[in-house]
C-alpha cells in the first residue's frame, strides 16, 4: 500500500509564526491555492481514501483534495495537531520570553518537552502511529492520503523511518508539502519527503 502524508495549506498563523496546536484557523487565499495545487498533484494517483485531522485548516485542505476524486473526507482524531497547552497562540518570541528554559529545551531536546497543560512528542507519536497502523491494515494494496499538521507529519515520518523523537528537527515540513511512503510486508520505505514541486507555480 502507499501512504501519502500531506500538511495543510497556509493560514495567517503560518504567515506570522505562532504556535497553532488546537486553535481553529482557516486557510488564507494562498493556502486555498496551495491546496488546489496539491489536489492536482494527488489526482495523479488512484486514491482509495482521504483522512483528515478534524481541525478546519486540515479539513478544508482535505475537502479541496477530494474534489477531483469523487471521495468523501474521513475524519481521524488520531492525527489532530499537538496540544501546545499554554503555548497555543504565542509567537516564538513570546514563548522564549515567558518560558525561557523550556523554550531552549524545545529547540535543543524537543523529545524531552511536555508543554504546560498540553502534550509531549511521545503523546503525539503514540496516538498518531497507532492510527496509521490501523489504516495500513484496513487498506492493503491501496493508496490513501492523510492531511495533517507540521508536528504530526514530522512525527509520523520519524515513526515510519524507525527514528526516535530526538530527530524531530531533522525533518522539515513546509506548508502543503507531500510525503510518500510505500508499505510492503508491513515495512515502510520512503519514496519522497517534503515535496513542494506542485507549489512552484504559486511562488
Amino acid at each position: 500500500m502507499r501512504l501519502i502524508i500531506g500538511r495543510h495549506g497556509r493560514t495567517e498563523w503560518n504567515r506570522v509564526e505562532r504556535f497553532r496546536g488546537r486553535a481553529e484557523l482557516e486557510l488564507d487565499e494562498v493556502g486555498i491555492k496551495q491546496a488546489e495545487a496539491a489536489a492536482n498533484r494527488v489526482a495523479e494517483w488512484q486514491i482509495a481514501a482521504v483522512y483528515s485531522s478534524p481541525l478546519h485548516r486540515a479539513l478544508t485542505t482535505a475537502e479541496i483534495l477530494v474534489r477531483p476524486l469523487s471521495l468523501e473526507v474521513r475524519l481521524l482524531l488520531g492525527i489532530i495537531d499537538i496540544d501546545y497547552g499554554e503555548w497555543q497562540g504565542l509567537s516564538p518570541e513570546e514563548a522564549a520570553a515567558n518560558y525561557g528554559n523550556l523554550y531552549s529545551k524545545w529547540l535543543n531536546s524537543p523529545h524531552e518537552v511536555k508543554f504546560p497543560g498540553g502534550e509531549s512528542l511521545a503523546d503525539v507519536r503514540e496516538r498518531a502511529a497507532s492510527a496509521v497502523d490501523d489504516l495500513i491494515i484496513q487498506h492493503p494494496k491501496e493508496t490513501i492520503v492523510l492531511v495533517s499538521h507540521k508536528v504530526l507529519c514530522q512525527i509520523l515520518i520519524l515513526s515510519l523511518l524507525g527514528l526516535d523523537n530526538s530527530h524531530f528537527w531533522e525533518i522539515t515540513q513546509d506548508v502543503c508539502a507531500i510525503n510518500l511512503f510505500e508499505v510492503r510486508g508491513g515495512v515502510p520505505s520512503t519514496l519522497f519527503i517534503n515535496d513542494t514541486c506542485h507549489l512552484k507555480a504559486l511562488n
